[in-house]
């Protein structure tokens, strides 16, 4: 009896010390994201609230709180949490299967999906979305682009305007740069840059992170694309788990929506 009893209780203080480490370790990843400046949205409080969940279970289980909570309730919440895993590798495994594509050569017209502009000039995601443009573009000198994305509030122009400014900066034809500066996400722009591409043609690269190619894949055939071709551009290795997360929100956000379909 004793033994099984120490076990139980290594089996608990084992729980405690991995909810109390992924606590620390989402609170950690929290305040870097801040101290970095580079966040564009309020995305990475998520992390905030995540060292919360895991910090108040763990001293829930500590505390044998949890024991004594109703089984049906403790069978709830852990049925709850395994749905949520489930969905969540689901939802990693799709954005993975798009995470390396390299596209397609002397394709007609390629699309470059914008992201935030800052006062300094292009975001750390949108000057790695325009170094993989600019390579593409000097390897398929034919190729004309679409450089998409309106102005927010918080941006001194409109992200289309930037990366025009950016990619003529680096040499690239300014007659080869078509601005689509009207949309405020992804769906618009995608639905506003097919108007500024000959109906015909039907086969369009979209340069965009390499978290994000899935999702805008997906979009582009809902919005009159018939065969998008993704162009993977590095995103960086620290921001890649906020990305990635906030990135699930948004392919669950866009199917319920009707904005896309996962196959």
């Amino acid at each position: 009896m004793e033994i099984k009893m120490e076990k139980k209780r290594t089996r608990r203080m084992k729980m405690v010390m991995l909810c109390y480490v992924l606590a620390a370790l989402c609170l950690v990843y929290c305040v870097g994201v801040v101290a970095t400046k580079a966040a564009g949205t309020k995305f990475y409080l998520i992390w905030l609230a995540g060292a919360a969940l895991f910090g108040m279970f763990g001293f829930f289980v500590q505390k044998g709180i949890w024991m004594r909570l109703p089984i049906g309730l403790r069978a709830g919440i852990g049925m709850l949490a395994g749905v949520g895993i489930a969905c969540l590798c689901g939802l990693l495994i799709l954005i993975g299967s798009a995470f390396f594509v390299k596209g397609e050569q002397q394709l007609s017209y390629i699309i470059v999906l914008g992201a935030q502009m800052k006062q300094s000039g292009p975001s750390v995601v949108l000057e790695k979305r325009l170094c993989r443009a600019y390579t593409y573009l000097t390897e398929n000198p034919e190729t004309l682009c679409v450089l998409s994305g309106g102005q927010g509030s918080n941006e001194p122009v409109s992200e289309a305007q930037g990366m025009y400014d950016a990619l003529v900066k680096k040499g690239i034809d300014p007659k080869r740069l078509i601005l689509e500066d009207q949309s405020t996400n992804t769906v618009e722009n995608l639905r506003f840059s097919r108007k500024l591409i000959p109906q015909e043609v039907q086969k369009v690269g979209i340069v965009t992170s390499n978290f994000h190619v899935y999702r805008s894949l997906r979009l582009a055939k809902q919005q009159g694309f018939l065969d998008p071709v993704g162009i993977s551009a590095n995103s960086g290795v620290y921001f890649l788990p906020n990305n990635v997360l906030r990135e699930c929100f948004g392919i669950v956000k866009d199917r319920l929506y009707g904005n896309l379909k996962f196959f």
